[in-house]
């Protein structure tokens, strides 16, 4: 069925191309796949709270499909992503876990909720323009991908790799759709702590930059950001990938520097945020270590709703951006291979955050710490080839006085994926 759509959309395409050839690969070029995911959530609150715990199981499927393109100098294209999300276990006194909507009057959670994104796409030489429905995976606007159905843009996103060694992209949104939402929004400033005025919204989210890979081993990204009236943000970085001794060296350097865009109308921002994280794999055992540190007036800011691709990133309870904060982690990646048992793999993390400036909530040179730990598993040479475990747990604390009764949190999340191929 979903082919014979497929069918029919080219068809209109060709009648409205005019003079245009359709072709095949419109059709035969098209893949789908369906996503099934399972997930249970629990963040357990250690105080005193108005809230004891965010606990919920739910069930979620994604559908994607992809078309080819027309055939001629500019070919055009169709996708569309289904996702449905099933409540399995939640009650109003659990919710906010970020895997199922709930009403904000009674928090009750939604048994059930569904959504179709479409994306109409053109294709000219090694450019594609996409308009509709939007996921970007960039360091200013990360789509996140982290609960049971993924988040969403609406707008126009181009990505050109017209130049060799060097892919650019900008794009143009108007709405966010969060991921346990079914209604374009929008967009906001993250604001955890009350570092920024949540409240403030904007309609307009621009970007332009790139990725130019300088060598095999060295890739240099700049990219620049405006959130109108409310922020602006540069992103300078580069990945490097060099074999030293037995092994080999990845080197990762983020900065963005961000400040107030217009009207301003989330309050003041004034930031810079640079971080390197280091990373030596030997064999099946990776060694890493990091340092971030935020300077100027403020937090860093970031779209809510997304990730902020900070080296913190995959932390699961905090993200270590309040104002003037000074974080280090370190980590070890563990495949299990080595010993015989392919697809498991481990992971250790501790980061901690010093020197924070809130005077809302408990004065200067706060601190904040969080341990993790992680196992992942996917099916080999099964029927169920590819089907993945993933578990991970978290312990979280800080001693920002004025919010006591939320301190420290323990959390977990399983999560089992399995993507079938329908062609």
């Amino acid at each position: 069925m979903l082919r014979n759509f497929l069918r029919a959309f080219s068809a209109c395409t060709c009648v409205l191309s005019i003079g245009q050839a359709c072709a095949a690969g419109f059709v035969d070029d098209s893949h789908a796949d369906l996503v099934m995911r399972n997930y249970y959530f629990d963040r357990n609150y250690i105080n005193a709270t108005p809230q004891a715990a965010a606990r919920e199981w739910a069930q979620g499927f994604i559908l994607n499909m992809r078309s080819g393109y027309t055939e001629g100098p500019v070919g055009f294209g169709l996708d569309a992503q289904g996702l449905l999300g099933v409540r399995l276990d939640s009650s109003p006194d659990r919710t906010g876990t970020g895997l199922l909507p709930y009403d904000p009057t009674t928090r009750e959670p939604a048994s059930e909720y569904s959504e179709l994104g479409l994306t109409a796409k053109a294709r000219a030489s090694k450019s594609e323009l996409q308009l509709g429905t939007i996921s970007t995976f960039l360091p200013i606007a990360f789509a996140s991908p982290t609960r049971l159905l993924p988040q969403t843009f609406r707008g126009t996103y181009l990505k050109s790799q017209e130049i060799d060694n060097l892919t650019l992209h900008a794009g143009w949104l108007d709405r966010i759709n969060l991921r346990d939402s079914t209604n374009y929004q929008k967009m906001s400033v993250a604001s955890p702590n009350g570092r920024f005025n949540g409240a403030a919204e904007s309609d307009r989210f621009t970007f332009l930059g790139g990725d130019y890979a300088w060598s095999p081993q060295l890739t240099l990204k700049y990219y620049h950001a405006e959130l109108a009236d409310l922020y602006r943000k540069d992103f300078f970085g580069f990945v490097d990938n060099r074999p030293i001794g037995p092994g080999s060296l990845k080197s990762d350097f983020r900065l963005f520097v961000t400040g107030e865009d217009g009207a301003a109308k989330a309050g003041p921002v004034d930031n810079r945020n640079a971080a390197l994280m280091l990373t030596y794999a030997l064999g099946a055992h990776k060694f890493g270590a990091g340092y971030m540190q935020l300077t100027g007036k403020t937090a860093m800011p970031y779209l809510f709703g997304t990730e902020p691709l900070v080296i913190t990133e995959g932390t699961l309870s905090s993200e270590f951006l309040n104002p003037k904060e000074r974080s280090w982690q370190v980590r070890y990646d563990y495949n299990f291979i080595a010993i015989g048992l392919p697809g498991l793999n481990g992971m250790l993390r501790y980061v901690s955050g010093d020197n924070i400036e809130l005077p809302k909530l408990g004065g200067s040179n706060l601190k904040e710490s969080e341990k993790d730990i992680e196992v992942n598993y996917v099916l080999q040479g099964t029927p169920l080839k590819g089907l993945a475990l993933r578990v991970r747990n978290a312990w979280y604390r800080n001693d920002f006085a004025a919010r006591a009764s939320h301190r420290d949190d323990n959390e977990l999340r399983v999560n089992v994926d399995y993507t079938w191929k329908l062609w």
